[in-house]
């Protein structure tokens, strides 16, 4: 289930479920500024999330039309980066799609789309960089991203039944309240998940470009190309994390005010 049909209605089935003559369970004052903010907090995000969608891809669209002096692909600047960093257990490789570059750090692999492993563009180097910045992260046990890792199975086996937790909590409230406060537990994985992403994604990002520049990759024409896609690339991660945290304070105050 969709987390906004899930919230639509947790709403409904709490208002549905008060007793008669108790009245709606927002009814204070605070919680009803509290609750309208969260929904401002979600159009916003929502809006947001557009905005940036739309402005990171035209910006990669504007900079893989850029060369890359030297003529280096995307995966060739990856091996580069890796080489000069001493990681030889690292291999890079090609996977469809676009923009589903990631770094496995299980299998070892930097796994670059089609449009950035074999193109030779300011776009396609920051990705190839940005990926090897994760590569650097683990192989000196950069604490964020230690964390993210163990989070990965947590949140792999939450968010399968976070939505079916979160509905029998929803359904059950007035029998057993404590489920809706696990399956909002359970939801608190992922949003912790976004935020610790956070960090992780910055400093790749940040590596990534002081390569980029050191290694003489990027010069003073292209290297404010490459620190833009990756800052809009970051705005994403940004969005992601405070849309879940609103949607888990979205949560966390109707339980609460069910339990009154």
């Amino acid at each position: 289930m969709p987390q906004g049909a899930a919230y639509l209605l947790l709403k409904r089935v709490l208002r549905d479920n008060v007793p008669r003559g108790q009245g709606y369970p927002l009814r204070s004052l605070e919680e009803q500024n509290f609750k309208k903010m969260i929904w401002v907090i979600f159009i916003a995000v929502m809006l947001a999330s557009y905005i940036v969608q739309a402005k990171l891809t035209k910006k990669f669209e504007e900079f893989s039309q850029v060369p890359l002096q030297g003529g280096l692909t995307g995966a060739e600047v990856a091996r580069r980066m890796l080489r000069q960093n001493a990681v030889s257990d690292v291999t890079v490789e090609s996977v469809g799609g676009t923009l589903t570059d990631h770094y496995n750090p299980l299998r070892k692999t930097v796994n670059l789309s089609e449009g950035v492993y074999g193109q030779a563009n300011v776009a396609a180097a920051a990705v190839a960089a940005h990926e090897c910045g994760h590569v650097l992260q683990h192989s000196q046990g950069y604490l964020p991203l230690t964390i993210r890792t163990a989070l990965v199975p947590v949140v792999n086996f939450s968010n399968k039944i976070v939505q079916w937790v979160l509905l029998l909590g929803i359904i059950l409230i007035n029998i057993t309240p404590a489920l809706l406060w696990v399956g909002i537990a359970l939801f608190a994985m992922s949003t912790l998940f976004s935020l610790v992403t956070l960090p992780v994604e910055i400093n790749a990002s940040r590596r990534a470009v002081q390569w980029l520049d050191g290694a003489g990759i990027v010069n003073y024409e292209t290297k404010p190309m490459a620190e833009e896609a990756l800052k809009w690339a970051a705005y994403t991660y940004v969005i992601a994390a405070l849309g879940s945290l609103a949607t888990l304070l979205y949560y966390i105050a109707a339980a609460r005010s069910n339990s009154r």
